[in-house]
């Protein structure tokens, strides 16, 4: 597979996360406690895919190691936010760990790249 090829996949594959998860926050019961999850999550989640298009469109080795820093932060923060429900007993418990399993993952994958693109 070419970096564009990986890129490509990578970008369909954290766009798709996003929308899970925002699929999957319109499932919670609203009160208080998840307004706020809520939020933070769909910030968070939308975030690793915007921010992962823009390390694509990088012009430079620094920028594009900015931008996949960011994309490391939000995607760690998705994991927070999905163990913060899953320990609230929140949304169906197969979702929440397969939401758990792709930001785990999506983490993985982008501190690889993080370490290739370190200053």
């Amino acid at each position: 597979m070419t970096n564009a090829e990986f890129n490509d996949s990578f970008r369909l594959r954290t766009r798709n996360f996003a929308v899970g998860v925002l699929t999957f926050l319109g499932t919670l019961p609203t009160n208080t406690a998840t307004r706020v999850i809520a939020y933070q999550l769909a910030k968070s989640a939308s975030s690793v895919g915007a921010n992962f298009r823009a390390f694509c469109r990088g012009r430079s080795k620094a920028e594009k190691f900015s931008k996949i820093c960011i994309v490391v932060e939000e995607a760690d923060e998705c994991e927070y936010w999905l163990e913060i429900i899953r320990e609230m007993d929140y949304g169906v418990k197969t979702e929440v760990n397969h939401f758990l399993t792709e930001a785990l993952e999506i983490l993985k994958i982008c501190q690889k790249i993080k370490t290739a693109f370190s200053p």
